[in-house]
């Protein structure tokens, strides 16, 4: 990561976050209904629901009400994956290339490393 510019780290860590609490979001909701007052529901709902709103002009009528945060972060996962590559000027990027997902692997092998060999 240390190649990295560090705006491209910091807007990779934003866009990562919204992206996992968009999909936390979908997650919730084959549990619990919209409506339930369980605390890390009521979370996923009101941090999700500007972004719900924004996308709303181009989120498709046929899709249903609970797919709906899993199609917006489908969005961030493409910027992610394509977008920031592009304008960094790489041509690919390799499994666990984001840098989040990339801290959190190095930080579960750190605690469970001597398990995993």
């Amino acid at each position: 990561m240390t190649e990295l510019p560090i705006w491209a780290v910091v807007l990779d860590y934003i866009l990562g976050v919204i992206m996992w609490t968009l999909i936390g979001r979908f997650g919730m909701r084959l549990f619990l209904p919209e409506e339930s007052k369980f605390f890390f529901s009521r979370f996923f709902i009101t941090a999700t629901d500007p972004l719900l709103r924004l996308f709303k002009p181009i989120t498709p009528g046929f899709l249903v009400k609970p797919m709906v945060p899993l199609y917006i972060a489908w969005f961030f996962f493409m910027i992610r994956f394509y977008l920031m590559p592009w304008l960094l000027g790489y041509s690919v990027m390799g499994m666990l290339a984001f840098p989040l997902e990339g801290e959190i692997a190095q930080g579960i092998y750190a605690v469970f490393g001597r398990w995993l060999n």
